[in-house]
């Protein structure tokens, strides 16, 4: 029997950390099993389609002649997806044929309905000529990452004593179980987790706001398979286009009011009707959110005298690079900074590991330091590690000084 160990990397791990009730709840829509579906792997694709129309069990070892010798590991990492998605079951028929996989029923039932007979999308964009005016989809990128940034901008001002302003109960919920702390008398301070955030790649920190966001759905009253279910259903709306707030619960308007705080949706008023439009945010949940954009384009050069240019109009882009070096001074287009000693061990006082700074450093390179092996100075590189490998012994020194 395959090994499941389900560990939420991604938003079909947390579908996988689901109960079975709430599993074969969610499968009970038929445009969460072809969200499911085509979130697998190439290999379990396969076998899910090729046992669509066949209700007895299927041998184990029957599937496993479906796959060349070289194949074999590609087999077990499909299998165990399957099984963690509840959407193989194992059945021990007799002993001759020994343990056999089918089809979790609902699931079945669904998806050979949705592929026979297509479906109803889960709503119908709105008449754009009701008086609807939309953004164009340059205009709702911009917004989208004008709305993350101001999120993040908000999240670096707490860690300076400045309450966060804008922001529901829901995602500072979300900040205080990791991100933000309570102890400081003067208010919420950014703690480790909370620093290191900063620093990660877009994606990753937005995996890890729903992530936590599903995870206290139950301290919110609702239920995680809904709001699993909501999310995935987003992925089927056209980015760009408007969609009737009156045809949602109020479960999921309170929903899309915490997810335009992020910029996956933005919230319009009309005379008469209210509508959200999708973004590309939105739309690439159910792909994976730590696999769904592509690289940005860098924007960093570091020197080998340990000045660092970034080409950057962006104000959270200063306010990250202060994180780990000293600002000098700023122009319209250009922030020009120092790592230095002192703003290292700052860093690391903050629980920024060097690992951390040169991954960032090397994610954010501007493209004619990226094309270069390595991208970031080897000096540079070595005196970050070894200042963070003295760490111990500096915290020695400071302790025998006190």
């Amino acid at each position: 029997m395959p090994q499941v160990k389900i560990i939420a990397k991604n938003f079909m791990d947390m579908v996988a950390s689901l109960t079975a009730i709430k599993l074969d709840k969610l499968y009970n829509n038929v445009f969460i099993c072809e969200a499911i579906l085509r979130s697998l792997p190439p290999l379990a694709k396969k076998y899910v389609l090729q046992l669509l129309f066949i209700d007895d069990p299927v041998p184990c070892t029957r599937i496993e002649e479906w796959v060349l010798p070289d194949g074999l590991s590609k087999h077990r990492v499909a299998i165990d997806r399957l099984i963690q998605l509840r959407i193989f079951t194992e059945t021990v028929v007799d002993r001759k044929e020994g343990t056999c996989y089918s089809l979790n029923p609902t699931f079945q039932k669904n998806l050979q309905k949705h592929i026979i007979s297509g479906g109803v999308l889960p709503r119908e964009p709105m008449n754009s000529n009701n008086g609807i005016k939309l953004p164009s989809l340059q205009e709702l990128e911009t917004y989208a990452l004008q709305q993350w940034e101001c999120f993040l901008l908000q999240l670096i001002n707490s860690g300076q004593g400045e309450k966060l302003t804008g922001i529901s109960s829901s995602m500072m919920k979300v900040f205080q179980r990791g991100l933000l702390s309570q102890r400081d008398r003067d208010g919420p301070r950014l703690t480790e987790s909370g620093f290191q955030f900063l620093l990660m790649d877009t994606n990753a920190q937005l995996w890890y706001i729903i992530r936590e966001y599903i995870s206290n759905a139950e301290e919110r009253d609702v239920d995680p398979a809904d709001l699993i279910s909501f999310l995935l259903e987003l992925s089927f709306h056209v980015t760009g286009e408007a969609y009737n707030l009156n045809t949602l619960t109020d479960v999921q308007r309170t929903t899309l009011k915490d997810l335009a705080d992020l910029g996956l949706v933005k919230l319009q008023q009309g005379r008469k009707d209210s509508w959200f439009i999708p973004t590309k945010l939105a739309t690439n949940l159910s792909v994976s959110l730590a696999d769904s954009s592509v690289r940005k384009e860098g924007y960093v050069m570091m020197e080998t005298n340990f000045r660092m240019y970034a080409y950057s109009t962006s104000k959270l882009q200063c306010e990250i690079l202060r994180l780990f070096a000293r600002i000098e001074y700023q122009l319209p287009n250009l922030i020009a900074c120092a790592v230095t000693k002192e703003s290292l061990y700052n860093a690391f006082d903050n629980g920024i590991t060097s690992d951390q700074i040169i991954t960032f450093l090397q994610q954010n390179s501007h493209p004619r330091c990226a094309d270069r092996v390595p991208s970031i100075p080897e000096n540079v590189t070595d005196q970050v590690y070894t200042l963070y490998s003295l760490l111990p012994s500096r915290v020695i020194q400071d302790w025998f000084i006190a």
